[in-house]
């Protein structure tokens, strides 16, 4: 890991995370290659830039919650083995019920080069900070469905202002939206936008 990337919890306190391709609440079902550690990386800039939105949504009353950032290029190879093999149902119908794993990529849901590895995206959700709990959002993280898309019918008014929220945080921040992903944004002026990094998360 180089100078220009860090830790979430050593440089920007106050933002909660829960690695989720660290442990075995993903749509592969287990951990995935490269994360060793349930703790989120990125560049120095992406924090910078999440620190400003942590402000910003402070005064909506919400809080960040953070589920991905840095991923090595080994995970997402993990992930295209993984959409080869045969389905065995165990997380179909929580993350894609409508699609088959081999149809990820094609959707768009998956990449075989993401924007993660390049150290400055993030998938995150909103918290409320009175209670604790997570803001309704009409769809679990990694939920590979048009429903988690931007503008989706079927969620609630509530779920879609919610969503709004947070589109209106991180824009105001630097960062920019994925139209098929409420929750992924990548920052604008990210430090590596040809780079992709394969080093783990230790």
């Amino acid at each position: 890991m180089n100078d220009n990337f860090a830790f979430l919890d050593e440089c920007t306190p106050g933002i909660r995370w829960d690695s989720k391709y660290a442990t075995w609440d993903n749509f592969t079902g287990k951990p995935v290659d490269g994360y060793l550690a349930n703790r989120i990386v990125g560049t120095r800039p992406l924090f910078a830039a999440l620190e400003r939105a942590r402000e910003e949504a402070r005064s909506y009353g919400f809080g960040l919650l953070l589920w991905d950032g840095y991923r090595p290029q080994r995970a997402v190879d993990c992930f295209v083995r993984w959409s080869r093999q045969p389905e065995d149902g165990r997380t179909k119908q929580r993350h894609h019920p409508h699609i088959d794993r081999a149809d990820m990529f094609e959707m768009g849901y998956v990449a075989t080069k993401s924007g993660h590895s390049r150290g400055s995206t993030v998938d995150l959700t909103l918290y409320h900070m009175a209670t604790g709990e997570l803001a309704a959002m009409g769809g679990d993280h990694d939920l590979m469905d048009p429903i988690s898309h931007h503008g989706a019918q079927g969620v609630t008014q509530s779920e879609a202002r919610n969503r709004q929220h947070l589109r209106s945080i991180m824009e105001a921040c630097g960062f920019s939206p994925y139209e098929c992903e409420w929750w992924h944004y990548t920052l604008k002026d990210e430090p590596y936008p040809d780079t992709y990094f394969d080093f783990p998360i230790t």
